[in-house]
């Protein structure tokens, strides 16, 4: 309920929220607690994958680490970040090019934050839930290029980047695509970042799911020169690196726009957790990088390949990509996500609807109303049989 008397603003959770909410009022805890099945959890597994390296189980903090942080980040962590995508991508950075952030979303604010105003935002209609929240809180021009069934939720390149050539623009995209594992690669990715990011263009990817693609995918394998671009990239410990609770996250991008994000940080954050990023320094130790870049891929793509096998088996058509941990669905008939998750809630697990998902968000009037997110990121590989059985259950109620 809103209260026009309320001296602050009325803010609506994210959608998920909203499905989490309603799953406890309906089956009695929290999602996540014992006997619950998070298949709606856009989170990995936090414990050692096969062939993955160990998670560390401590770090040593000192009365150092008890100091306030750096606005930008602690200058190894930063470095430790530039020399990763030096490495693997073949960049040219150094820690002037990062900034730390405590996860990836509040990157992402304060990026969009500091737009020019007369930036039009173009965003696909099918897209990661809270960038919805973040461009209507902040009152952000955006424009929203197709992304459905009919372009198989691949717009193309023209699609992010058509409109008058008077107008700036900036493309924002997640990449793999939270929520359809379509992934932007190889030439389509170069072209992407060459028509995108530079002159009146520019280009935000939110690479969370980096890893979870065959071949890691990102951005910085196609810039030569970061700082005469308006590339702008988000990284985070959440995903690849399996540590979603210590938050830490990073946008990579030019000098000059480190800085403007430096100074916002020095009133408007304070810095992120000196623990957390010495925690995060341990995750970029080159050895468990390696393991992690090739474990990571190996293993959800084995759980990609099985869940996909039994959905089609009961009768789901499938739209999911090649990237990320989320299959994305539509059920059979005139059954809706709302219904099944409403099944779903009395057997302890749930599904986030593909209403949710769309940008233009119409709820049930949407075209994704039978459209929902698998999330097998969560998932160990002995409930699989289990998960099957209950959303078959559901199925056919």
């Amino acid at each position: 309920m809103i209260d026009n008397n309320s001296f602050l603003t009325h803010v609506p959770p994210m959608g998920i929220y909203e499905t989490l909410y309603a799953f406890q009022n309906s089956f009695g805890t929290y999602m996540g607690e014992k006997g619950t099945h998070p298949w709606s959890q856009g989170f990995p597994l936090t414990t050692q994958i096969p062939g993955g390296p160990e998670m560390p189980i401590s770090i040593q903090v000192t009365s150092e680490d008890l100091k306030y942080p750096k606005a930008w980040g602690q200058p190894e962590l930063r470095q430790t970040i530039a020399e990763y995508y030096n490495h693997y991508y073949g960049s040219s950075i150094d820690l002037e090019n990062v900034m730390i952030f405590a996860g990836g979303r509040p990157g992402l604010i304060a990026l969009l934050m500091f737009l020019q105003p007369d930036i039009r935002i173009q965003i696909a209609s099918t897209e990661y839930t809270p960038y919805y929240d973040m461009l209507r809180l902040m009152k952000r021009e955006y424009h929203l290029v197709e992304s459905t069934i009919d372009n198989q939720f691949y717009p193309s390149i023209e699609q992010y980047i058509e409109g008058s050539s008077n107008q700036r623009k900036l493309v924002l995209l997640s990449n793999p695509c939270n929520p359809t594992g379509i992934t932007r690669k190889g030439d389509q990715l170069k072209e992407l970042v060459e028509r995108s990011a530079f002159a009146d263009n520019g280009l935000l990817i939110d690479e969370a799911y980096e890893l979870f693609h065959t071949t890691p995918v990102s951005a910085m394998e196609y810039i030569d020169d970061i700082d005469n671009s308006n590339l702008f990239v988000a990284g985070a410990a959440t995903k690849g690196l399996q540590s979603p609770g210590i938050r830490i996250g990073w946008v990579v991008a030019a000098k000059k726009y480190i800085e403007i994000l430096g100074n916002f940080s020095s009133f408007g954050m304070g810095g992120v957790s000196r623990p957390s990023q010495l925690y995060a320094l341990h995750l970029f130790n080159k050895e468990r990088i390696e393991l992690s870049r090739n474990a990571i891929p190996d293993f959800y793509d084995g759980q990609r390949n099985r869940y996909g096998k039994r959905f089609l088996e009961l009768g789901l058509q499938l739209f999911s990509g090649d990237g990320g941990f989320y299959h994305w669905c539509k059920l059979p008939g005139d059954l809706t996500a709302a219904e099944l998750n409403n099944r779903l809630f009395k057997k302890g697990a749930a599904i986030l609807k593909g209403t949710d998902c769309d940008m233009h968000r119409l709820e049930e009037k949407s075209h994704l109303n039978q459209f929902f997110r698998f999330s097998f990121g969560p998932l160990l590989p002995e409930s699989f049989e289990s998960d099957i059985t209950i959303l078959n259950k559901a199925l056919a109620n």
